[in-house]
């Protein structure tokens, strides 16, 4: 079961520096939105506003038209359906493949349910299953990248956000992880929050978008439809 994300009004920054002013944002269940900008639009902030890292200092925000995020403390979200993977493959580099993993479903208590989950993830990162006993420090950029969303998709999240995953990875890479984003919305109804700025990749894969510029919504669009307005790329998006 999936869940949207609505934002109203919401306004958030750090101590007396405002960053994010009145932002509306609509995501609908079992999408992607991508949310694209130049250096400095408030992407990240975004996602540290909804997942209650920065505290909004206004508006609301809603996953599924009922939950308010704003009343649930940091530590719950992954209860609630909500993952984040952030902007620099945060894996635990000491720790193995494996035990990364494991500590994303940790908190699940059907431990069988949570050993098919882990099937299904090295399923997806077939690279990851051949090295389940390397280290994190061992791994290649693109493979700490599938690390990071392996282990929040051990959480079997509603609603899953990315913050920059292409960066730093080879074209390649990126494409295969785009694919899987749009495989596990089609197939099971996840809904993709996809922060980047490699804006044609994250256009092409997703449903809709939405241009930031200076912590303001600017446009929010079918993806098709911006990727094709060429005044607003040439703005805003620097292609």
């Amino acid at each position: 079961m999936s869940a949207g994300l609505a934002l109203a009004g919401v306004c958030a920054g750090y101590g007396p520096l405002p960053v994010l002013h009145d932002v509306d944002l609509d995501v609908p269940a079992g999408s992607i939105t991508a949310v694209v900008g130049a250096n400095g639009a408030g992407k990240t902030t975004l996602l540290r506003t909804v997942t209650g890292q920065l505290p909004a200092a206004s508006g609301s925000i809603r996953m599924g038209g009922r939950i308010d995020l704003r009343r649930v403390a940091v530590e719950d979200m992954v209860r609630t359906g909500v993952a984040l993977v952030p902007e620099g493959r945060s894996v635990i580099t000491d720790l193995s493949v494996d035990e990364n993993l494991r500590l994303g479903g940790l908190w699940r208590k059907d431990r069988a349910a949570a050993a098919r989950t882990l099937d299904e993830v090295y399923g997806h990162f077939e690279p990851l299953a051949r090295r389940r006993a390397a280290a994190g420090h061992q791994l290649s950029g693109g493979e700490r990248q599938m690390l990071a969303l392996g282990r929040a998709l051990m959480a079997v999240p509603q609603l899953l956000l990315l913050d920059e995953p292409s960066l730093g990875l080879a074209p390649k890479v990126t494409a295969g992880i785009f694919t899987l984003l749009r495989r596990l919305c089609d197939g099971t109804g996840l809904t993709v929050v996809l922060v980047e700025q490699n804006v044609r990749s994250a256009l092409a894969v997703a449903d809709h978008g939405v241009v930031l510029n200076l912590g303001r919504v600017v446009a929010a669009r079918p993806a098709a439809d911006l990727a094709a307005d060429t005044g607003l790329r040439h703005t805003y998006l620097g292609f």
